[in-house]
């Protein structure tokens, strides 16, 4: 067999993520590697902080990117943050939610579920309820952003919440992160945890990670260990923070930083408030279109995502089939539904640099086509 090298084609990436990355970003990345202990890879580490603190809305100190996806912030979260036998309320209402009962189970944590039928957003008062009936609770869990569905649930309330009763919260900002309002320090939000591949249009395999100074006080004084040697926080600390020389962790991902930071640098100068009105716009737009195409969309207006729309496959059409012709005849990728989802539904993204008039012309014009055959 005759291996040669491997050359994609340009696809437009309009599905759950990873999303399609701007040509700045991609430059970004073939530029010359240096160490990761190197003084100008350091300087540049800490105008990523700066910038990642911009995009959180924050002035934690602690804010890096884990050298790892998404899924790796989310699991640095529990493992740092809870104790063998403590009691975290996780809300679930799509894939996400289970898979942060998962980590709460893992981690030696007790889950306290709060269940919200998928497609609907975190239930606030069933939250109340489950914090009153349970005083002993150390944490709160949720998402943000619930990727499967495309629901978005009110993190300002859930944090006042959680304040209200003393427990820190952990956040999934997955599909949150640079799309719509996220305000890290305003809401009083712990742990919040999100991914490069999404709204901020970088490559993945980085996690943007925040926690605020409660969090780390927690961290820092436990009792037991953290389960994980790569994820112990209080370990990276010293490899993202302090003035000149730091301390060896683990050997970065110095180009997925290089691209994460020109990603972060192109939301800065298109301002955060600008960025969250662009995707509102585009939704507006491929709403436009999907109703006039006779498509129902799984969550209601009120708590719906832009930059993840979530819609019912038409009766009779072989879903599958569709996206197969979608991706081969336009290059063009949206998602499957996931888990209660999946066969019933087509996830379609507008994140980050795919949040643009053409993709959502092209989207249309391209299922209208599909349907017609």
């Amino acid at each position: 067999m005759t291996i040669q090298s491997f050359i994609p084609p340009h696809r437009i990436l309009m599905g759950p993520g990873p999303s399609d990355i701007s040509p700045q970003v991609l430059q970004a990345l073939s530029r010359p590697t240096v160490g990761h202990l190197d003084p100008l890879f350091i300087q540049m580490m800490d105008e990523l902080k700066q910038l990642l603190k911009y995009a959180f809305q924050t002035e934690n100190e602690f804010t890096i990117a884990v050298s790892a996806p998404g899924s790796a912030g989310m699991e640095t979260c529990f493992v740092n943050l809870i104790e063998p036998g403590e009691k975290v309320i996780v809300c679930r209402n799509g894939v996400f939610g289970e898979r942060m009962r998962e980590n709460v189970v893992r981690a030696g944590g007790i889950a306290v579920l709060v269940d919200d039928e998928w497609g609907k957003p975190v239930s606030v008062d069933k939250v109340e309820q489950a914090l009153k009936d349970n005083p002993d609770a150390k944490l709160l869990a949720f998402v943000h952003a619930e990727t499967s569905t495309g629901a978005c649930s009110d993190a300002e309330a859930l944090g006042k919440l959680a304040k209200q009763h003393d427990v820190l919260t952990i956040v999934d900002a997955v599909t949150s992160l640079g799309g719509v309002p996220l305000k890290v320090d305003e809401w009083q939000l712990d742990a919040v945890y999100s991914g490069s591949q999404k709204c901020l249009s970088c490559v993945p395999g980085l996690s943007p990670v925040t926690l605020s100074p409660v969090a780390i006080e927690k961290i820092q004084s436990r009792s037991t260990p953290v389960q994980s040697w790569f994820l112990d926080q209080s370990l990276v600390l010293g490899y993202w923070s302090g003035e000149g020389k730091r301390s060896y962790h683990h050997t970065a991902p110095v180009n997925s930083l290089y691209a994460l930071h020109e990603a972060l640098l192109i939301l800065k100068n298109e301002g955060l408030e600008n960025a969250w009105q662009r995707h509102r716009e585009m939704h507006n737009k491929l709403k436009a279109g999907l109703d006039k195409l006779g498509f129902k969309f799984v969550v209601d207006e009120e708590s719906r995502l832009p930059q993840l729309n979530a819609i019912y496959v038409p009766e009779g059409i072989d879903e599958a089939k569709v996206r197969s012709h979608l991706l081969n005849t336009y290059n063009l990728e949206i998602g499957a539904g996931l888990g209660a989802l999946a066969g019933k539904a087509w996830r379609i993204g507008l994140m980050g640099y795919a949040a643009r008039p053409e993709n959502v012309a092209l989207c249309l014009r391209a299922l209208e086509e599909s349907l017609t055959q």
